[in-house]
Parts: C-alpha cells; sequence; structure tokens
C-alpha cells in the first residue's frame, strides 16, 4: 500500500478525550476514528491488525474442533424470556420493538440463540461433542464508556460455545479453551494470567478471566506469590481472622458524640476496628416473579423491585458489591439515600441491624462469629456495645461479602495476598445446563434417556485485544507492533522525492517486496525526512527500510528494526532475503512465548 493513496492519516496530537495511551496512538497513528461514546470506525491499518488477530482465533479454535459459523445480531426477544435474561438485565441490554411492534433484541451475547440451534440440530450423544464458534459484533450499552477500545458499547467478540453429554465432557472442552486462549493472547504478543472470576449474568458454575496485566485496567486481581492463587476480587476469598470467643454480654447503649465513622468509633472507645460492626445500606433491583396471568412456560410474570439491603461486615473489612449482588440476586445496587436509611428505622453514621424493618439484612460469615460486637443504636450520637448475632437480631442471608486487600491470608495457603491491576480480554464458562435447561436443549443419551445438553461458553473482545497490545507495545515515539498482528510487516521509507534515482529504486523494490509476497507499507508521499521518520515510529510496523541518495552510491538500503535503535546498511541486491530473515525472526520470538500453561 502507497501511503499516498492510504485512507487514513497521522495526527500530531491526540483528542483531548484521549485519556490512555492505546486511545492516543491509536487515533494518533490513524488506526481508529471516534464516532460516539464507545463507538468506533477502524481504519485500513486497523482492519489489517484485526484481520490478524482474528486469523490467529479462528486457527487456534479450529485446532480443538471447533466449527465457525454466524448467527444474526437482532435477536425477538421471546428467546431471551425463556431464559430469563430479558427481565434480569438491565438497561445495558439494547431492546427495540419491530414495525410489527415485537420485542427485539440487539445481541449482547449469544447463548439463547446458539442453545436454540442445538435443540433443533442436536438429537443423539452420538452427535456430541460439539463445539461451535462465531466473530461477530456485539452491543452493550455500558453508560460508561473509557479508555478507547477498552470499554466500548459495540464491539466484535469471538465466542464458542461447547456441549457435551455430561461434566467430564464440559471439563474436557472447558481446559481446551483453557490453553488455546494462552495460545491466541501469546502469538498476539499479550502476556496474561488466568484468574477465577464471578460468573455474572452468564450464570454457570466456573469462570476464569484472561486477565493483560496493566494500570489502566479496571479490574483488580488478588494474587498469591506463594502457591499461584488468582481471582478477580469480585470473587477473591481470603481467610479471615477467627475472632476470640467470649462469654455474651448484656447490651449496653453508650454515647459516642461525632464517631459517624468506624475509625473515629474505634479512637473514642479505644478498641480495635474488629471489634465493631459496619453497616452499609444499599438498594437492590430485582427480577421477582408475580401470581400474574401470562403467556410464558412459567406461569408467572417478572418485575423489577427495589429493595433496601442492610449490609453488616466487621469494622476491619469493607463490603464486597459483587458477592453483595449475588447473595441477594441483584440485577443492579446503588447506594441508599438518606431518607431510604431513615425509612427503615436506622440512621446513616449509626446504623444497626437491631430494631430495622422493611429491609433484607445480609451479614457477612464472620460476623456470625464475633462476639460483642459494637454496632450503632440507630441514633445519632449513640452506639450499642456487646451486640451479638442471633441473640439481638436475625440476617436474611449470612454470606461472605467481604472484599480481599493487600495484606489478607491467601485461602489456599495463608501468605500474603497482594493486588494488581488488569484488563479483561477473555473469559471462559462453565454454564452447565443453565440455557439447555431453559430452552429444552436435550439429547438422548445411550439409555434411550432425554437429558439436558451440558454447555460452555467462551468470549474474546477482538477490539479490546488490539487495544492491548497497543497499550503494551510502544515507547516515546509510537506503537511497536510484535509481527503477527502489524497491519505490515515492513515500512518503506524513500527520501528526497526530488531524487529520481531514489525515487525510481524505491518504486522497484516495492514492487519485488510484493512479488515477494512481504506486506509493506510504502511511504512515497511528498514530505521532508523528519516527517516520513516520525510517522514509520509512530505507526510501529516491526521493520523500517529507507531508500535514500546516499546510501544508494554504496549500493545500499537502510534497515532497522522498530524496537531497537541500531540500524544497518544492507546491499540492495540482499534486502528481500535480509527482510525475510528477519520476519521469521520475529515470528520465533514469538512462538518461543506458546508454550502450554498448568491449569489452574
Amino acid at each position: 500500500m502507497r501511503m499516498t493513496q492510504l485512507f487514513s492519516h497521522t495526527l500530531r496530537e491526540a483528542p483531548g478525550d484521549a485519556e490512555v495511551t492505546s486511545h492516543q496512538l491509536l487515533v494518533r497513528a490513524g488506526f481508529i476514528r471516534q464516532l460516539a461514546a464507545g463507538i468506533f470506525s477502524y481504519l485500513p491499518l486497523a482492519r489489517r491488525s484485526l484481520d490478524k488477530i482474528e486469523k490467529i482465533v479462528r486457527q487456534e479454535m479450529d485446532a480443538i474442533g471447533g466449527q465457525e459459523i454466524t448467527m444474526p445480531v437482532v435477536n425477538p426477544a421471546d428467546i431471551w424470556k425463556e431464559t430469563g435474561r430479558w427481565y434480569q438485565i438491565g438497561s445495558e441490554m439494547g431492546r427495540f420493538k419491530d414495525k410489527s411492534d415485537r420485542d427485539m433484541v440487539l445481541a449482547m451475547t449469544h447463548e439463547e440463540i446458539v442453545t436454540d440451534l442445538a435443540r433443533h440440530e442436536l438429537r443423539s450423544y452420538r452427535q456430541l461433542p460439539q463445539l461451535v464458534y462465531h466473530l461477530q459484533t456485539k452491543w452493550r450499552d455500558d453508560p460508561r464508556p473509557r479508555a478507547g477500545l477498552i470499554r466500548v458499547r459495540e464491539f466484535t467478540m469471538k465466542d464458542s460455545y461447547s456441549f457435551d453429554a455430561d461434566e467430564a465432557g464440559l471439563d474436557k472442552q472447558y481446559r481446551a479453551h483453557y490453553q488455546a486462549y494462552f495460545n491466541i493472547f501469546h502469538r498476539c504478543g499479550i502476556d496474561v494470567i488466568a484468574v477465577g472470576s464471578d460468573t455474572g449474568m452468564m450464570g454457570g458454575s466456573m469462570a476464569h478471566e484472561y486477565m493483560a496485566l496493566a494500570p489502566i485496567g479496571e479490574d483488580t486481581i488478588v494474587l498469591c506469590d506463594a502457591c499461584g492463587y488468582a481471582a478477580n476480587r469480585q470473587i477473591a476469598r481470603f481467610q479471615k481472622p477467627e475472632a476470640a470467643q467470649e462469654e455474651l454480654l448484656p447490651v449496653e447503649k453508650v454515647a459516642t458524640p461525632d464517631t459517624s465513622t468506624i475509625e473515629d468509633l474505634a479512637k473514642f472507645l479505644g478498641i480495635p476496628k474488629a471489634k465493631t460492626a459496619k453497616a452499609v445500606f444499599m438498594v437492590a433491583t430485582r427480577s421477582e416473579a408475580t401470581a400474574k396471568d401470562t403467556k410464558d412456560e412459567s406461569g408467572n410474570t417478572y418485575q423489577d423491585v427495589e429493595r433496601f439491603i442492610f449490609a453488616v461486615v466487621r469494622g476491619d473489612m469493607e463490603v464486597n458489591e459483587t458477592k453483595l449482588a449475588n447473595a441477594v440476586q441483584a440485577k443492579a445496587l446503588r447506594p441508599a439515600h438518606e431518607e431510604e436509611i431513615q425509612a427503615i428505622g436506622a440512621k446513616p453514621g449509626y446504623g444497626s441491624p437491631v430494631g430495622v424493618h422493611d429491609t433484607i439484612i445480609v451479614i457477612d460469615d464472620t460476623i456470625a462469629h464475633s462476639p460483642n460486637l459494637v454496632a450503632g443504636a440507630n441514633e445519632p450520637g449513640y452506639h450499642l456495645r456487646n451486640v451479638n448475632y442471633g441473640r439481638d437480631y436475625q440476617a436474611d442471608i449470612v454470606s461472605d461479602i467481604a472484599v480481599a486487600q493487600d495484606g489478607d491470608a491467601c485461602p489456599v495457603c495463608g501468605a500474603p495476598l497482594h493486588t494488581v491491576r488488569g484488563v479483561e480480554v477473555g473469559n471462559i464458562f462453565k454454564l452447565g445446563t443453565r440455557y439447555s435447561g431453559s430452552l429444552g436443549a436435550t439429547f438422548v443419551d445411550q439409555d434411550g434417556e432425554e437429558k439436558p445438553l451440558v454447555m460452555g461458553s467462551y468470549g474474546i473482545g477482538i477490539g479490546r485485544a488490539l487495544a492491548c497490545v497497543a497499550e503494551t507495545h510502544n515507547d516515546e515515539y509510537g506503537l511497536i507492533w510484535p509481527i503477527t498482528v502489524a497491519p505490515y510487516q515492513v515500512h518503506l521509507v524513500t527520501l528526497g522525492p526530488e531524487d529520481s534515482e531514489a525515487q525510481a529504486a524505491a518504486d522497484q523494490l516495492y514492487e519485488e517486496l510484493l512479488q515477494a509476497e512481504i506486506e509493506v507499507l510504502y511511504d512515497d508521499r511528498d514530505r521532508s525526512p523528519g516527517i516520513k521518520f516520525n510517522d514509520a515510529d509512530l505507526i510501529g510496523i516491526p521493520l523500517r527500510v529507507t531508500v535514500a541518495k546516499r546510501g544508494l552510491k554504496e549500493g545500499n538500503v537502510e534497515l532497522k528494526r522498530r524496537d531497537q535503535k541500531e540500524r544497518t546498511w544492507v546491499p540492495s541486491g540482499e534486502i528481500i532475503p535480509a527482510l525475510q530473515a528477519e520476519i521469521a525472526s520475529l515470528e520465533a520470538e514469538i512462538a518461543a512465548h506458546v508454550t502450554p500453561v498448568a491449569f489452574t
């Protein structure tokens, strides 16, 4: 491709709303342009890199038995209602009506659709196992798109779906994806770790996320260097210190002026924070069944209702909102307003589960075994000493709802945990019969018994993968693409367009590179050497060849790797084999990282 014909151009400055490095560089280098919040156009350079990522994905999916299909973006809502997710998913789902006034969905994932296919195509155990995948547009109306391609609303995902006769088959497919995903990301030049994660709206019994460790990541990863434990903080466990057992003492109301925080309270009473009970007030949106007439198979209809949630953790801990949402089966959580808190009989800053009403009380499991805690008196300026669960109040739910923090003990080996930030680039889920059971996707086993298909779901965000490569492969001058996903392998630059000899030599070399099937971007523009070199560094193609009058006098052209400072002179007649050798070397460097990874 000649740059005089390229449908994009570089920018000297990034737009003001581009806060992270990958967003800035992809815009400046002419890869992407933003249409609206979380909605981007991919220009030719980006499209070529995306095609290479998708090619790698297809190769690895095919290698584990995948068959590519294509499922529609627009879905009838009826099938989402069958699984219940129409009611469970909030405003991030794209809903609309067609001209016949039927409810429709812009697909945010394709579990419903692929299960519908399976219930019509798969009949017998003889057809199992099966693995299908597609690369398709998704829409999730994220309220806070950010960081360029890291968090968008419209995106392309590779999602694959496995169908098995039993859990053993699912486990085999899950583990195959576990390794295939490492292969994909390593071939793209992305270093990742796999961490246990929340199943979220997908449901199922197990999930892993693939995290590219980066400071810009929105996810916090909890790690143990001693034993390798790794989990998203949304679900991370930790060993909680056991409270000393004491005789239960009588409740005592004490004056505690100006102690609306745990820190102030512990200091005022001269006690450790672990001897206090921290109240957190939330309102949950839940989808609950009502006994109205409806057309769905369950005989119920669902409606969103808000329930007040009174959560209690020990004062030395914090509430984990994901764990709390899972415990109460909430679609969404928000902080309660002051008037809502007062309506249940509590007081902000002095809240206690003792005596409140019209609320779901959820306590952390440590609270149930921690005697004689100090809790609020639901009266400003007062607290209660010696509050005990079971004697002084009851809970609707007892569960682990605490956040794992730096220094907490690993749940496996007890060593100190630490946290890092990461960007989720892929995920895998053991769905089990979550969808096949809802949609009646069954098969007949060897004994003639009808059973639900056992399913798995596996996703990779293609655009986010591109952004993660850009985020981690760059320097102060621009992008540095790995050879496997670079839009071109070689950036050919000619200096001094007024020099007809250099121009003719560059033109000839360009044609020879094309004949040798070397991917080349040719900067044939009438621009200064400084602009051409700056743009070459900004775009970040792995190899640069410069044809200039000075070198041609000696019969040489200049060769430089983008990731190195050194430049070498190569005889003009030897440049193509030299480039082929460099390309092979760069590919070998990537291949060396594609190794087996132990399943954890």
